[in-house]
């Protein structure tokens, strides 16, 4: 088949824009209101967007003066969200480093189950002191540390969703016997952040696995994704970064012994959409004159290791700032946002009005046929398997994205028309259904059972 692009919906409360609330048209409460979720989910299914996407963290973001704060735990609400669609996948962020193997292996395979095979685990490591301190920790673990930390996190994750066969239940009521007991396998894991000694207590999933995902670009965060991830959510703001980071990838992908197509680049994109390029422009300005500057200045002087009051709003970024290799928390949009100041020659107020819509990500703003066109050669030039799809301005965003762009995607043959025989969300992304590691090593070169698994 032609290839084709994939489309995840990035949801985010009101949307991306930091001022989106502050719209007539936004509910200010719509963070907790499960039907506004519901709305949202259903809108990219009928887009047949491949997956949606909640973010999340341990800690309470931002202060709850700037914009809508805090969200439903990802999880709980996917959950609802399963029972309201059909078709599109269901992509949860959580953390290795604040939560244990066995109890998240066992809610991405609740999910996974209740969604007939639509869960995806967006895996972070969680950078910030606050989130640390939530845990009865001092300071955030150092990076390299939390990477060594999820790579264990993963391997004791992969043994419990394969701690049952996919045939472990026989169901035989003549005989008595429901299960077969030399079909579980305990991981009796002792590792060096974790001891995980008994099988899980979810069977084997549609999937197998959930649908791996990873966010972080720095070194460690790629070394990770060519080992472990099966989507890379990444920001980048030029077509040529966007090659590079997407080439650097692949290769390191290949050489960890994997196949290079099996792991699908999504960079995000925030479409400030309007049916003229006059209108997208007034809509780009009206959400910029929304945002309270303050707010924005202070969290850029929080992520550039800045004492408060450093920043001059009209002036650039001071010299002197810390290199990555000095930063603990999330390297690699550090130096996105201070290469991007440097680059364009930002004044502090300029860069607070760019990373106001999509925090670093690529934001553009133009007519429903520029934003396809930006989509495509992004996609034909060898930077992106497909993207995040990041609106400004939730639900109007992502309805003028499906109505309006989505078909001209179409129109190209870039985009499905409708989802297919393909049913799980690993299917479509053209992903094999991981064998089970137990059957494999019993039976060298033998296919997962995957008929054999029975899920209402």
């Amino acid at each position: 088949m032609p290839r084709q692009l994939h489309l995840n919906a990035f949801l985010m409360n009101t949307g991306h824009h930091e001022a989106s609330w502050r719209l007539p048209e936004s509910d200010p409460y719509a963070h907790v209101d499960l039907d506004h979720h519901v709305r949202l989910a259903r809108t990219a299914e009928r887009g047949t967007f491949d997956s949606l996407f909640l973010a999340d963290g341990p800690q309470l973001w931002s202060s709850v003066a700037q914009r809508p704060a805090g969200a439903l735990e990802p999880l709980t609400l996917l959950t609802a969200l399963a029972t309201a669609t059909e078709h599109i996948g269901l992509i949860a962020t959580a953390s290795t480093s604040y939560n244990s193997p066995y109890n998240l292996a066992r809610k991405f395979a609740s999910l996974d189950i209740v969604s007939k095979g639509r869960a995806g685990w967006n895996i972070v490591t969680t950078a910030g002191a606050g989130a640390a301190r939530n845990f009865g920790l001092d300071a955030e673990p150092a990076h390299a540390e939390r990477y060594a930390c999820a790579a264990e996190f993963l391997d004791v994750a992969r043994l419990l969703w394969d701690s049952w066969e996919d045939d472990t239940v026989v169901a035989d009521k003549a005989a008595g016997v429901w299960g077969d007991d030399a079909r579980i396998h305990p991981p009796r894991h002792r590792g060096t952040y974790f001891r995980v000694e008994g099988a899980l207590n979810v069977p084997r999933t549609p999937q197998g696995y959930p649908l791996l995902v990873q966010a972080g670009s720095s070194e460690d965060g790629k070394r990770f994704a060519a080992r472990y991830a099966e989507a890379v959510f990444t920001a980048q703001q030029t077509l040529a970064d966007a090659r590079s980071f997407y080439a650097d990838l692949k290769a390191r992908t290949a050489r960890a012994g994997r196949d290079p197509d099996h792991i699908k680049v999504l960079p995000g994109i925030v479409p400030v959409i309007g049916s003229t390029e006059a209108e997208a422009r007034r809509l780009e300005r009206v959400l910029e004159e929304h945002i309270v500057h303050e707010h924005g200045v202070g969290r850029l002087e929080e992520l550039l290791r800045l004492a408060p009051g450093t920043l001059d709003l009209d002036g650039p970024l001071p010299d002197g700032l810390p290199s990555e290799d000095e930063i603990e928390g999330a390297k690699s949009r550090y130096t996105l946002i201070v290469e991007l100041a440097r680059r364009e020659r930002l004044t502090v107020r300029q860069l607070v009005a760019r990373l106001g819509g999509g925090r670093g990500h690529l934001t553009f703003t133009g007519t429903p046929e520029q934003v396809a066109d930006t989509i495509g050669r992004w996609f034909a030039e060898g930077a992106a398997d497909g993207f995040n799809i990041m609106p400004p301005v939730l639900p109007s965003g992502l309805e003028t994205f499906v109505d309006e762009v989505v078909p001209i995607l179409r129109a190209r043959g870039l985009f499905r028309t409708e989802y297919g025989p393909r049913r799980t969300l690993r299917e479509r992304y053209g992903l094999p259904r991981p064998a089970n590691q137990h059957v494999t090593a019993r039976t060298p070169g033998a296919a997962p059972a995957a008929a054999l698994v029975r899920h209402p």
